[in-house]
C-alpha cells in the first residue's frame, strides 16, 4: 500500500525508517520530510495545513493510509478531514486531540474520571491566576493551556518566578496558546514517558522512555523539546506498566468515549513516579520527540499493521514485541537553542557517525544547500545507539557524535545519567 507520513523532524525520520521496512509498503511519501528521510522515502511538497490539498494528493497518488507525526495537524482536525474523504489515518480526531491541545481539558478529564494527577487551577485572566498563587506558594508549575512547542511550561521554584511566569504567558509570549493557563501542584519523583496504542476501545502498552528536558548538563537551564532520551525507562517495571495502564490509560479511554471522542492513535503519558505511585503530568496525542528515536529502533514487530489496526479499530489484545536491548539518543542542537537557534551552518561527518555498530543518525532540523548539509532548526540531529544496556548504548552514541564536525552545534554530555546511577 502507498502511505503518506506527515512531518519533518527526527520523530518522522524514525517513523519513516520503521515504515519503510514493512513488507506491506509499496511507496512511502513524506510531507515535507528532510534530507535524511529523502534517503529512504519520497519527500513531497504538500501544504499540510491545507487539508483539501492533502486529500487531493492522496487521491492522485493512490495513498491508502496517512500517518500524522506532529501535534498541530491533529489538533487542527486533519484526521477528521481525511476520514471524511474515505482515507484511513493514524492519529486522534480533533476532539480527541484536545488531550494535548488543551492542558485544562486533560486536567478536567483526570478530575472527572479519577485519574491521579496534580492538584490544579484553570485561569483565563491574570488577576485570578495571581490570586491563586497568593494562596499556593512555590514551588509550583505554570503552563500555557495550548500548544507551545514544548516550551510553555515553567517550573517556578520561587513565588517571584511563578508570578513572572503568569505575567509572561498572559503578555503573549506563547501567542494564542497562552490565552488560558493552568497552575498546578509541583510533584516530586522521577519522570517517565509511557506510550500506548489505542483504537478507540482498546489500549495496548507500547514502550517506555525517559527524556532530558533541560537544555544543560545536570538538568539546568530552560525547558526544551528534549535534549536526549533512552528506552526502556528503568523505573517502568512490568508492575508499574500494569499500574499505569489500569489507573491512567484505561480510565482515559473510558473517559474519552464518554465524552463522545473515542481515542485512536498513540497516547503518550508524561508521568511523575512518586511515593504514591504514578501521576499524570500531561498527555500528548502523538509519538514523542526524541522518545520515538529510541523506542522504534527496539521494535521487532512490523509497525505499519500496528498503526493500521489502531486506525481501523481492530487493535489486537497482545503485547508489542520489543528488543531486550536498550537505546539512547543524543540531541545535537544549534547554538542558541532553545531561545534563538542559529541556522545555516554546515554539518560534516554524519556518514562517519552513522557507520558505527548499532548507530542511527536521525535528521531533525536539516536541509540541503547545494551539496552541503546545513542546520535548519533548533534540534538538528539525533544520534541514536543500541546496546545490551543503557551504559553500552550511551558509550556508542557518544563515540558516534564525536565524529560529527559541527562547531556551531552543542549537546548535553550526561544523557542517561539517571539510568547509569540506577545500575548496579
Amino acid at each position: 500500500m502507498n502511505v503518506l507520513l506527515i512531518g519533518s523532524g527526527g520523530r518522522e525520520h524514525a517513523l519513516a525508517r520503521a515504515l519503510a521496512r514493512s513488507p506491506r509498503l509499496d511507496t512511502l511519501f513524506v510531507a515535507p520530510g528532510n534530507p535524511g528521510i529523502a534517503e529512504i522515502a519520497q519527500c513531497v511538497e504538500v501544504n499540510v495545513a491545507d487539508h483539501p490539498a492533502v486529500v487531493d494528493f492522496c487521491r492522485l497518488m493512490k495513498v491508502e493510509f496517512v500517518v500524522v507525526g506532529p501535534e498541530a495537524p491533529l489538533v487542527a482536525g486533519l484526521v477528521d478531514d481525511l476520514e471524511s474523504a474515505g482515507i484511513a489515518a493514524f492519529g486522534p480526531s480533533k476532539a480527541a486531540a484536545q488531550l494535548e491541545g488543551s492542558k485544562g481539558f486533560t486536567k478536567d478529564l483526570a478530575r472527572d474520571f479519577d485519574i491521579p494527577t496534580a492538584a490544579y487551577g484553570r485561569f483565563a485572566d491574570k488577576a485570578s491566576a495571581l490570586a491563586y498563587l497568593d494562596a499556593h506558594p512555590a514551588p509550583i508549575v505554570v503552563k500555557a493551556d495550548g500548544l507551545a512547542a514544548g516550551k510553555g511550561v515553567i517550573v517556578a521554584m520561587s513565588d517571584a518566578e511563578a508570578r513572572a511566569a503568569v505575567e509572561t504567558i498572559f503578555s503573549g509570549a506563547f501567542g494564542s496558546a497562552g490565552a488560558e493557563i493552568v497552575i498546578e501542584e509541583f510533584l516530586d519523583g522521577e519522570e517517565a514517558s509511557f506510550f500506548a496504542l489505542c483504537d478507540g476501545e482498546r489500549a495496548v502498552a507500547f514502550a517506555s522512555a525517559q527524556d532530558h528536558k533541560r537544555v544543560g548538563d545536570g538538568d539546568t537551564g530552560p525547558n526544551t523539546g528534549g535534549m536526549g532520551a533512552y528506552s526502556p525507562a528503568p523505573i517502568m517495571t512490568e508492575a508499574m506498566n500494569e499500574r499505569v495502564m489500569r489507573d491512567i490509560i484505561e480510565p482515559t479511554m473510558r473517559g474519552m468515549k464518554a465524552r463522545g471522542a473515542p481515542y485512536k492513535g498513540v497516547l503518550f503519558a508524561g508521568l511523575m513516579i512518586g511515593r504514591d505511585g504514578p501521576k499524570l503530568i500531561e498527555f500528548n496525542a502523538r509519538f514523542g520527540d526524541p522518545e520515538t528515536q529510541v523506542m522504534l529502533p527496539r521494535l521487532e514487530d512490523d509497525l505499519l499493521p500496528l498503526l493500521l489496526d489502531c486506525a481501523r479499530g481492530q487493535l489486537k489484545a497482545r503485547s508489542v514485541h520489543l528488543s531486550s536491548q536498550a537505546a539512547l539518543t543524543i540531541v545535537h542542537a544549534a547554538r542558541g537553542y532553545p531561545e534563538a537557534p542559529e541556522k545555516g551552518s554546515v554539518i560534516r561527518g554524519v556518514e562517519k557517525a552513522a557507520a558505527g555498530p548499532d548507530v542511527l543518525v536521525f535528521h531533525a532540523g536539516t536541509k540541503r544547500a547545494g551539496a552541503d548539509l546545513v542546520a535548519n532548526g533548533g534540534r538538528v540531529l539525533n544520534i541514536t545507539a543500541l546496546g545490551a544496556n543503557v551504559a553500552e548504548a550511551r558509550e556508542r552514541a557518544y563515540a558516534a557524535i564525536s565524529r560529527i564536525d559541527w562547531p556551531e552545534g552543542f549537546y548535553r554530555r550526561d544523557i542517561g545519567w539517571r539510568a547509569m546511577n540506577a545500575m548496579p
